[in-house]
């Protein structure tokens, strides 16, 4: 298992929200790199090469989106790019647009999952995946929301038409972002977990590590797809400010 840690968290993970915690930010907070790109890239890389199967999914329909995504991303962290980019920690990476998902798991730390609007509801129709936290892309791969969802038990009814009307609501250029707090035994990133085999919940006090995922919303303006984008941040539980106890 690979132990890779962030020193930091540009945000306070254990603020409590009610769900679904969204907040407004902007195109330039939108994709983050921190002290771990080096080693959470090479690790992605790894998995792209070896797992490509359980990582990467993309339904034919898609491609525009995907390829629309890339350019995106590339535009955002890579300006001017053209065949090849050069990341931060020096790697070249060929831009492959037959592999639009495959090329953005080698550009960015975020993990990028593409839903577009299939009926009344967003399906899960593409995702570069490599950093699951206890779920596999195989068992949520073009379902609804709701379907992917169906295992989070404050996920009721109520919060699934509040989540649908923010997915129909996402404005392009002003994208949107939440968190989590997770408490793990282990730092490895990818640990994809069967929605029939759940991980037992396990809380600060059990815990070795503190994952969070900062998690943003974008509208893709040609395709109109919703971009759901993931980074992930794994501390070292020693390092996680303790509660105030109360007076």
């Amino acid at each position: 298992m690979a132990t890779i840690l962030q020193t930091q968290i540009p945000y306070d993970p254990l603020v409590e929200r009610n769900l679904p915690g969204i907040q407004p930010t902007d195109m330039q907070d939108w994709l983050h790199r921190d002290d771990a790109f080096a080693a959470q890239m090479r690790h992605r890389e790894t998995l792209l090469t070896t797992r490509r199967d359980e990582v990467l999914a993309l339904d034919p329909s898609a491609e525009p989106a995907a390829q629309e995504l890339l350019d995106t991303v590339l535009q955002q962290l890579y300006p001017g790019a053209d065949a090849s980019i050069t990341r931060p920690d020096g790697m070249q990476v060929v831009i492959d647009r037959s592999d639009p998902l495959g090329t953005l798991c080698l550009l960015a730390q975020e993990d990028f999952c593409i839903l577009q609007k299939q009926g009344d509801e967003h399906v899960l129709t593409g995702a570069i995946l490599c950093f699951p936290a206890s779920w596999r892309l195989s068992e949520k791969f073009m379902r609804p929301l709701i379907g992917i969802h169906d295992t989070v038990d404050s996920y009721d009814d109520n919060i699934a038409r509040r989540v649908q009307r923010l997915f129909d609501g996402i404005q392009p250029d002003r994208p949107l972002w939440r968190f989590n707090a997770l408490w793990y035994q282990e730092a490895e990133l990818f640990q994809p977990r069967s929605a029939e085999d759940p991980r037992e919940i396990r809380d600060r006090g059990a815990a070795r590590f503190l994952r969070t995922e900062r998690q943003s919303l974008l509208r893709l303006p040609r395709t109109q797809a919703v971009v759901f984008s993931i980074h992930t941040y794994v501390l070292d539980v020693e390092q996680v400010p303790k509660p105030e106890n109360p007076a």
